[in-house]
């Protein structure tokens, strides 16, 4: 796994070190030799992960892990503090900082690597995200990285798997001065309660009886609705291998007993504010799809998603052998009725229009806006006659009560015309059918609107 590893310390042979040590794992590394140029380096996204000194003469580690952390462009960028400062007034400082790790030096190599890949999978991960609501920003929505960094990381709902009282007591009782806590002393029911409770962060215990903790925590990974959650193990010093291991199959975080408090809260927040920004991210992403494929307008879905999705439907209507129903609906004499109330209230026709489409439909046929006035409605396993009655209620709902514009002050008539066919030879081209339906629309018209015309394939 790959990734660009930037190291930065002022003393040469810590460099010359670190950088044998992730070159021989077959990482990118670059060096800075303090913090100004590190910022510099992150500033123009050329790395992936820092490994950051603490103690240098111009700016010290604290400062610029707090810069990164405060910038948008690079508050996503994981920081760990490789320090020869070991207490843990130190640790705290650094992790309220922001730092991801701190660890203190001597650093065992297959801690480092273990730590470092950890958090490649997570830089990857992120990266994937953000390019993808990118196009967020491009349609105007609010980008996510503001939110994340005023994130506090406080007020997150927290599930902690753990069955000795003693142990999951004082840990819930920390917990609670910023977060809600539930507790799951049965560790073969703490995956059930973890898929169903919509937690920002599982704590689980490495040390439980009778369990192993780490099953626990692949078991999570492997499930769909916790797998984004994050994982903080706790363990006994001794278990150092096992929670190795731990990061290996997905854990995010670890903590060795005795459990710090502050450190145990500023890990907690750290994870929960990674949780958050990944989540505004993937809602991002979801958005900026929904937008794609949807009219601003109406709500419906757009042309665009119309005929890729038709193609779909009538390839499934084909290979099961059944009916699939189209028809195309055109608001009679629309440009008079913004010729006469003005565009707005066209507006309001339109936005009401969808309404009372959506209600004369079923959840699973597919109605979109196809352009100006016209729309269209899909109706899979329909036949010619259901659709007919289907097309002639929406038609009467449509005439049978005005709409309401300029914010209900007027109310004024309007009528449709359909023209309506189905799918019913395999094989046959969706444009074929759509310029059939297109062709009895036509004929709805000319006979003097108001009207469904259907015309059999």
């Amino acid at each position: 796994m790959s990734a660009r590893i930037l190291v930065v310390d002022d003393v040469p042979a810590n460099v010359k070190l670190l950088e044998a040590r992730l070159s021989a794992e077959y990482f990118d590394v670059m060096t800075a030799s303090n913090g100004t140029e590190a910022l510099a380096i992150c500033a123009r996204a050329e790395c992936d992960i820092i490994l950051l000194d603490v103690m240098m003469p111009d700016m010290d580690g604290f400062e610029v892990c707090r810069r990164l952390k405060t910038d948008p462009a690079t508050h996503h960028i994981p920081v760990v503090m490789v320090t020869a400062l070991d207490s843990p007034a130190d640790r705290n400082r650094g992790l309220e900082a922001g730092a991801d790790d701190f660890l203190t030096k001597p650093v065992s190599d297959v801690v480092l690597i273990a730590r470092v890949r950890s958090l490649t999978r997570l830089k990857m991960m992120t990266d994937e995200l953000r390019m993808r609501a990118i196009t967020s920003l491009e349609i105007g929505m609010q980008a996510p990285e503001r939110t994340a960094i005023a994130d506090s990381g406080k007020g997150g709902r927290i599930l902690l798997v753990d069955d000795r009282p003693s142990s999951y007591e004082r840990l819930a009782g920390l917990l609670a001065a910023e977060h809600t806590v539930d507790v799951e002393p049965n560790p073969t029911e703490a995956l059930f309660h973890a898929a169903e409770g919509n937690y920002d962060l599982l704590i689980v215990s490495l040390d439980l009886n009778n369990f192993d903790g780490l099953r626990l925590c692949s078991q999570a990974r492997s499930l769909e609705r916790t797998r984004h959650v994050p994982i903080l193990a706790i363990a006994e010093a001794e278990n150092s291998t096992r929670l190795l291991r731990g990061l290996e199959i997905g854990v995010n975080d670890y903590l060795l007993r005795p459990i710090d408090k502050t450190e145990l809260l500023a890990r907690a927040r750290t994870q929960i504010r990674r949780r958050r920004y990944t989540d505004h991210l993937r809602d991002s992403m979801q958005n900026s799809i929904e937008m794609a494929i949807t009219d601003a307008l109406t709500g419906l879905h757009n042309r665009r998603y119309m005929e890729s999705h038709l193609a779909t439907l009538a390839e499934q209507a084909s290979t099961r052998g059944k009916p699939l129903a189209l028809m195309i609906l055109d608001i009679d004499y629309f440009k008079s009725i913004n010729d006469n109330y003005g565009h707005d209230a066209g507006d309001d026709v339109l936005r009401e229009f969808a309404v009372r489409v959506r209600k004369s439909i079923r959840g699973i046929d597919l109605a979109c806006r196809y352009g100006g006035e016209e729309f269209v409605i899909v109706m899979p396993e329909t036949d010619l006659h259901v659709a007919g009655m289907v097309a002639e209620r929406l038609r009467r709902s449509i005439a049978g009560e005005p709409f309401a514009v300029h914010k209900g002050t007027k109310r004024i008539e309007v009528t449709i015309s359909i023209g309506l066919t189905t799918l019913e030879q395999k094989g046959e081209a969706v444009a074929d059918v759509l310029k059939r339906a297109d062709t009895a629309l036509y004929r709805a018209k000319h006979d003097g609107r108001n009207r469904v015309v259907s015309q059999a394939a």
